[in-house]
């Protein structure tokens, strides 16, 4: 038994609840708290009987404020400046593991755990820690955890990292939970309809300036609706007639065009990055062989890393990769475990 304190992010998801059961099997002192991030308010229906279900503490932690200016307003801008973002990482970053974490150790909890799917590791050694993929490669989460630091780490379980997805939905069952069989999430939790481009119009005020499609010597091929209405590799929809399939290359917001070309022109075997987070604490004073994947769902790739000034990374692949977005994440591993990663310029 153990007398350390959990706060547990609980969603009322089948993946946050087990995590729960999981540390209270463990004999963590287990409660439970709902981020509510949205203006209107999240439905804690779900979370609330969860935490009554297996005996927790429930509370709600205020992060609407934050969740606007530091994911809402950044996916505004950094579609209207042509890139991709992915506010789930912006999420991860500024409220689940800044503002949760911080609320929680204000409260006098030893440590925050998730639902997601990877793994965290001590070395007695060195004393680092160590993010890991999840078990179950088919649920890694991982990438989507690389901005993590020492600090965050030190006080962060992830106890269903440990599972198959399969077994997940077993504790769940075997703890009387009514979500055991619940689905999976899979859309943005403030655009569940997908539709990008009405968000940023309703909420962003963002109009949709048309502008011209052009091929790399400059001429125009067409019409489009707006930048944010399209992404790099994209082939369907565009409403062009150019005689054989073209892609989106490169969205340019200096000028609103977007370059179209074949489909080898969507390779590149290197990228550069900003806002790039060594898990370790420092970045490598030398080049670094590793994998990279440039998207969630991909494999990786094999490639070399390179630090730069200001935060920065050279990453050059030994192939050259399709559609690499501006916007994006790339993240780093070595093995099993995540080096790093940082947002493709």
């Amino acid at each position: 038994m153990t007398n350390k304190k959990v706060l547990v992010a609980t969603s009322g998801g089948v993946d946050s609840s087990a995590a729960a059961v999981l540390l209270q099997r463990q004999g963590y002192r287990v409660d439970g708290a709902m981020l509510d991030l949205l203006p209107c308010g999240n439905d804690t229906a779900d979370a609330e009987a969860v935490a009554r279900r297996l005996g927790m503490a429930f509370r709600v932690i205020d992060g609407a404020q934050p969740f606007a200016a530091e994911v809402m307003d950044r996916f505004v801008s950094e579609y209207c400046a042509g890139r991709t973002p992915n506010p789930c990482i912006d999420c991860n970053r500024c409220l689940k593991f800044g503002l949760f974490l911080d609320a929680a150790l204000e409260l006098g909890y030893d440590y925050i755990a998730t639902g997601h799917y990877a793994r965290v590791a001590h070395g007695a050694e060195t004393g680092q820690y160590r993010l890991l993929r999840g078990l179950d490669r088919r649920k890694d989460q991982s990438y989507m955890l690389y901005q993590l630091t020492q600090r965050q780490l030190s006080h962060l379980l992830l106890p269903v990292g440990e599972y198959e997805k399969s077994e997940i939905r077993d504790h769940a069952r075997a703890a009387g939970l009514e979500n055991a069989d619940k689905s999976d999430s899979q859309d943005i939790c403030f655009i569940p309809d997908g539709d990008y481009a009405r968000f940023l119009r309703e909420y962003g005020g963002v109009e949709m300036e048309a502008g011209d499609f052009v091929d790399g010597t400059g001429r125009v091929l067409g019409r489009h609706k707006g930048l944010p209405c399209y992404t790099t590799g994209q082939r369907k929809g565009l409403g062009v007639s150019a005689g054989r399939h073209v892609y989106v290359v490169r969205k340019n917001a200096a000028d609103n065009t977007i370059l179209l070309g074949d489909e080898e022109d969507l390779y590149t075997d290197t990228l550069t990055a900003c806002r790039v987070n060594w898990i370790s604490g420092e970045a490598p004073a030398r080049p670094v062989r590793c994998t990279a994947k440039t998207r969630y769902s991909q494999t990786e790739a094999e490639a070399t890393a390179e630090a730069l000034p200001e935060g920065r990374l050279r990453l050059t692949f030994d192939t050259p990769q399709r559609a690499v977005t501006a916007g994006q994440a790339v993240v780093l591993y070595r093995g099993e475990e995540v080096l790093g990663g940082g947002t493709i310029e």
